[in-house]
């Protein structure tokens, strides 16, 4: 697996936005943020700043002729008086007090509005205290004022050249890296900044991409964008990089797919920025790391809005069965943060259990009510169960999910996914629970397998206690989920680190893939939404062939790993479908969910053949 990514140094923010120097020294470990390079500064800075208002007023009353063999005594007092007026107002306005100039946009105000004082200064002084200095009867008024312009600009270059010099100290060495940054907005800005000024960095940025016309040929902190994708195979070979960092805040697979493909057809590594949710969880713009499968094939997240659509579990008693799933886990998280009344979590895994109680509550003693070791295929235990907590919302998640394995114990499959999500709904029915979701998957979609069916019988059976009730009872339907226990990508990962071959069933096979909070945020918002006896379907794109996401872990990976064709399993489809033959797509709420109508069935009509007729039917009397 690929080595843990080295990350530069952080840069501290100043309040506008800019960069601190001084913190940026400190944190790169300059000797100049030591404490005699904090004293050079302070006595070179008020020095140099008075040499520029002597030479400004002097250089000024040269070009206006005043500066004469009668005049010059009067011209040096006033550029000496300038000089002392300078050092006074700017250890006043605090221009003198960090250890090394920013050249930020509040240390250019302090600046200018220092040097704008001093010229209103000795302006007046000729006219306050006549005879005091010599000459200065005869001292122009206005020649501090007109010198202003000129002393400032002087003053800024001193800065810049002070600050050009520290920062060449700052840049990486030239062991690091050479490394194009694929991105020159805020983020790339950033991160190009914080790279060329950290000496310990790994990667040294040496020039820009972006696709956005209007930033070509801009240049930053130095750095010329070169253009856009189509220039990366030229960047890479003109610049002599073998590193691309992607700098582009919520970039969708199809760009990242096609930047990682484009850049190990020319053997360059490929690193990611983190976004700026990440940030805002706490990672660090610096923090660099390698494209993850998630990325390479999920999508854009879709903007479900939960917070706006979640009272309904705000305040509430809410069950979650198969808690210590994937889905169910990363559900328990999600839910707790809308302030539940209760959240009640059902397995029949008491180690999963153990597990989401401590990412929940910091601890997995497993000796709170929050916590039921259940199995639902116990139709007593789970009655017992909902009438002793009396949840209000339900979200029903535990299930067998491997379509090989199902068709190998169709039995398996009838016992959980058909009769225990049974018990649960009649469980819930019991104690009257007003929101009731299942959790489905796209195999329930025309199936052709035991899990299809299984999982389209629930649905069903959803609908009828739905249309029995009146309650919103409905069900969610979502297609692969990306990282979720024995799924595909761990199980690539796996035979990858072992260095066996991947096995993959077709090379045309397809899958739609999602990642599980996306998955969680449906299920949520499908809780205030849908109507009683729907399927909710997230339109999840385009389908993503297994194959690409095999070769995209195994580059990633940096082995020579071997991918096997076994071929369809049976049961097992060459492209997965997320509406039925007889569904139609409608999304009347959110434009990327869709709502199917799903055909009621009772208890009493379920029929075992239907796991293994094809189409599924449920009692034949009662089609």
């Amino acid at each position: 697996m690929p080595e843990p990514v080295p990350t530069p140094s952080p840069l501290p923010d100043t309040p506008d936005g800019g960069s601190s120097g001084t913190a940026t020294v400190a944190a790169a470990g300059s000797p100049r943020a030591g404490g005699r390079g904090r004293s050079a500064t302070r006595l070179l800075l008020p020095a140099a700043d008075a040499a520029a208002w002597f030479v400004a007023v002097l250089a000024t009353a040269g070009l206006l002729e005043i500066a004469t063999a009668e005049t010059w005594a009067s011209v040096v007092s006033g550029a000496a008086t300038a000089a002392l007026l300078q050092v006074a107002v700017g250890g006043l306005a605090g221009v003198y007090r960090s250890s090394f100039p920013s050249g930020s946009l509040p240390e250019a105000r302090r600046l200018v509005a220092g040097a704008l004082v001093v010229g209103a200064l000795g302006s007046l002084v000729p006219l306050t205290a006549p005879g005091v200095l010599r000459g200065a009867a005869s001292w122009p008024t206005a020649l501090t004022v007109v010198a202003f312009p000129v002393a400032a600009l002087a003053m800024a270059a001193i800065r810049n050249l002070l600050r050009c010099r520290a920062e060449r100290r700052l840049r990486p060495g030239d062991d690091a890296a050479p490394t194009i940054v694929y991105g020159a907005g805020a983020l790339g800005q950033h991160l190009v900044r914080q790279m060329l000024s950290d000496p310990d960095s790994p990667y040294r940025p040496v020039a820009l991409l972006d696709d956005d016309p209007a930033r070509r040929s801009t240049r930053l902190a130095g750095l010329r964008v070169v253009g856009g994708r189509d220039a990366l195979a030229g960047a890479l070979r003109r610049f002599g990089a073998a590193t691309v960092v992607l700098a582009v805040p919520r970039a969708d697979a199809t760009f990242i797919r096609d930047a990682t493909a484009r850049a190990e057809r020319l053997g360059a590594r490929v690193l990611v920025a983190p976004s700026v949710d990440e940030m805002l969880r706490g990672s660090r713009p610096g923090d660099l790391r390698d494209v993850s499968p998630e990325e390479l094939v999920g999508r854009r997240a879709v903007d479900t809005d939960v917070e706006a659509v979640a009272d309904y579990v705000r305040g509430r008693r809410v069950l979650v069965t198969g808690a210590g799933g994937s889905i169910g886990s990363e559900l328990c998280r999600q839910l707790s943060r809308f302030a539940p009344a209760e959240l009640v979590m059902l397995d029949r895994d008491e180690t999963a259990l153990q597990s989401v109680q401590v990412t929940l509550s910091g601890h997995g003693l497993l000796d709170s009510r929050e916590v039921v070791l259940a199995d639902i295929r116990d139709a007593a235990a789970l009655t017992a169960v909902f009438r002793a907590r009396r949840p209000e919302v339900v979200f029903h998640a535990a299930a067998l999910k491997h379509l090989p394995l199902l068709e190998q114990y169709p039995a398996e499959a009838w016992q959980t996914n058909v009769m225990g999500t049974l018990n649960v709904l009649e469980a819930a029915q019991a104690v009257d629970v007003q929101t009731f979701v299942n959790i489905s998957t796209d195999k329930a979609a025309n199936p052709t397998s035991v899990l299809g069916r299984s999982k389209r019988l629930a649905e069903r059976l959803t609908a009828g206690v739905a249309r029995s009730t009146g309650r919103r009872y409905l069900s969610v339907r979502f297609g692969n989920v990306l990282g979720s226990r024995g799924s595909m990508v761990p199980l690539f990962r796996d035979l990858i680190e072992q260095g066996r071959p991947v096995t993959v069933t077709h090379p045309d096979a397809t899958r739609y893939f999602m990642t599980i909070p996306e998955a969680c945020h449906l299920v949520i918002q499908a809780g205030a939404i849908g109507a009683p006896g729907e399927a909710l379907i997230l339109d999840m794109g385009e389908p993503v062939k297994i194959l690409d996401i095999a070769d995209r872990l195994i580059a990633l990976s940096g082995r020579h790993v071997d991918v096997v064709f076994t071929g369809l399993r049976p049961g097992e489809k060459l492209h997965e479908e997320l509406n039925g033959t007889d569904e139609v797509d409608s999304r009347p709420v959110h434009p990327s969910i869709s709502h199917a109508s799903v055909p009621a069935l009772d208890a009493c009509q379920l029929d075992v053949r239907s796991l293994t007729s094809d189409p599924p039917i449920a009692r034949l009397d009662t089609v």
